[in-house]
């Protein structure tokens, strides 16, 4: 198992991967693109950038989960939408009024993206909005594409109690373990071959990334996921 750095491993989260050979996904589309302030290259560029500066995409909307696009609010706080201040382009708020993207926010975009780090624990709410967005994006008929990043805490320790589905919530959705030992992209997989979300879904693969490794050795830069989520030791 590859405990080496990401530098040598080659590690590239799924934005690059997009940008460099799977472009076909959104060429000639109208694109959402739910992200945060995780959402960033390797160099730490963000996605929004990334993609509004992109010549074959043509980026139209902006989607924010909790803590906002920015990842300053404290948890459960309300987060309103607003305007991206570098790309002009409209934020819908996935965390206020609702937390699923609604018909009206999904018009004249064609297609969906989700770019946002996650932390490998099934109460994590970015997930939760992956998969409500998923289930909009499947009603709509629009396909939704996964950019898809490491779990930080690793791909081969599973553990935790199952969630029962009786006691489904925004902080746990679908019956996985406390520590699911997936990425974002399996995960979406998952929702749909197991949770019966009807979704066109593509993932983008995270390039390099091997399942042993903790996120330090994927050698990309750490970006608290939400204030309290300062580290890779917090999420451990």
């Amino acid at each position: 198992m590859a405990s080496t750095s990401g530098e040598e491993e080659g590690v590239r989260p799924g934005v690059e991967v997009l940008l460099s050979d799977s472009l076909h996904l959104v060429r000639g589309a109208r694109v959402g693109l739910i992200t945060n302030h995780t959402g960033i290259d390797a160099q730490g560029v963000s996605s929004i950038d990334r993609l509004a500066q992109a010549p074959e995409v043509e980026l139209v909307a902006l989607f924010s989960p909790e803590h906002g696009i920015r990842g300053e609010e404290e948890g459960g706080v309300t987060i309103e939408g607003d305007r991206d201040a570098r790309t002009g382009l409209p934020i819908h708020s996935l965390y206020g009024e609702t937390r699923k993207p609604t018909p009206g926010m999904l018009e004249g975009v064609d297609i969906l993206l989700f770019d946002i780090q996650d932390v490998g624990a099934r109460y994590y709410t970015y997930v939760s909005t992956m998969a409500l967005a998923m289930e909009a994006a499947g009603e709509a008929g629009i396909p939704f594409v996964v950019l898809d990043r490491p779990n930080p805490i690793g791909g081969t320790a599973v553990q935790g109690n199952i969630l029962d589905p009786a006691y489904s919530t925004f902080v746990g959705l679908h019956p996985v373990p406390m520590r699911h030992g997936m990425t974002p992209g399996e995960l979406a997989r998952l929702y749909v071959g197991e949770f019966g979300i009807e979704v066109e879904l593509h993932v983008v693969p995270v390039e390099g990334w091997r399942r042993g490794m903790l996120f330090h050795e994927t050698g990309l830069p750490w970006v608290p996921p939400s204030p309290n989520m300062p580290s890779e030791e917090s999420a451990l």
